[in-house]
């Protein structure tokens, strides 16, 4: 098992320190999307104090993704994408808020629903190379992917 997880931390650093600026945001939405998906098998863990920091941990990974990705946003020259993203980033943080205090699965899937719609836009970007990755982030945009769960974790 130890032996699993040191190539699995390899292969994220090697990952995250190989990967173009464009494609470190789309694993970052990856990373907010998988920790969601992890915070909602919380719901169906009958034991309360594993219900509680299975849904917790895992929003509050997802809401370091999200607070990172808000800070890194270039607002002096990104103008209006910069400053829609923002309020976008400060929206999902205030519903994934809401649904870990009340630890209720709405604002989940709804972030999990508009993150897919941006994955999916910035993905279908990089593919024809029109990500205006510069004037959007600042470089670099740092990787909070230390929190990520190792497989089998």
């Amino acid at each position: 098992m130890f032996s699993q997880t040191k190539a699995w931390q390899s292969y994220r650093q090697v990952a995250t320190q190989t990967a173009s600026p464009g494609q470190l945001v789309l694993l970052l939405y990856n990373g907010i999307i998988r920790f969601l998906e992890q915070a909602r098998t919380g719901f169906s863990i009958d034991d309360p104090k594993e219900f509680n920091e299975t849904i917790n941990n895992n929003i509050q990974r997802a809401q370091g993704i999200i607070h990172e990705m808000s800070q890194s946003l270039n607002m002096a020259e990104g103008g209006d994408f910069a400053e829609r993203m923002r309020s976008l980033y400060d929206y999902f943080d205030r519903r994934l808020q809401e649904s870990n205090m009340a630890k209720t699965e709405p604002g989940i899937l709804e972030v999990i629903k508009h993150v897919t719609v941006l994955r999916d836009a910035w993905a279908e970007m990089l593919q024809r190379g029109s990500v205006p990755v510069d004037a959007a982030y600042q470089a670099p945009i740092h990787n909070p992917t230390a929190a990520e769960p190792r497989p089998g974790a």
